[in-house]
């Protein structure tokens, strides 16, 4: 599958998912592509694995969490996010770290305050090693931090600029 890039989305400073300061972060990259779905590139290093050379779950569960949460951001803005009510999640194969790994999210249902998201995980061969299935609360991020935040640790990605992602 090749997906068309139109844009890339926002991370921070802090966050453990794209925080570019954070030092145990994840420091994932998120894009959009032009059919409104939320890919994040990412490199799990060894540090979070559970048996060896394999993601754990926690760490599984947290970045579909985030792709799927942020893929209302493709619909609203940079400002728009998702905080989880529920999140499902089906672990198929083992994930690698160590690897560059592709996670995908997307809207499915929009219903105002509510919205419901799927994503998955693509290991590097293209097949599915976890799929996610969420319903989240829509809020503005003047909902959910101050201001300081999106003036100081809000900003755009200093991921690559790039026409299309393959998986």
């Amino acid at each position: 599958m090749e997906f068309k890039i139109k844009d890339k989305q926002n991370i921070s400073k802090c966050c453990f998912v794209c925080g570019v300061k954070n030092s145990i972060g994840l420091k994932a990259k998120f894009y959009v592509s032009e059919d409104e779905e939320t890919i994040a590139l990412f490199e799990p290093r060894s540090e979070f694995q559970s048996y060896p050379g394999v993601l754990h779950g926690g760490i599984s569960a947290t970045i579909l969490d985030e792709t799927i949460g942020r893929a209302i951001m493709n619909k609203y803005g940079q400002n728009s996010f998702g905080v989880t009510i529920e999140l499902n999640i089906k672990y198929k194969k083992p994930i690698p770290t160590d690897a560059t790994l592709k996670v995908i999210g997307r809207i499915t249902k929009d219903k105002g305050r509510i919205f419901e998201g799927t994503g998955e995980i693509y290991l590097p061969d293209g097949t599915v090693g976890a799929s996610a299935i969420g319903k989240y609360l829509k809020r503005d991020l003047s909902q959910i931090t101050d201001i300081d935040f999106t003036e100081d640790e809000w900003f755009e990605s200093d991921g690559e600029d790039i026409e299309t992602i393959e998986i």
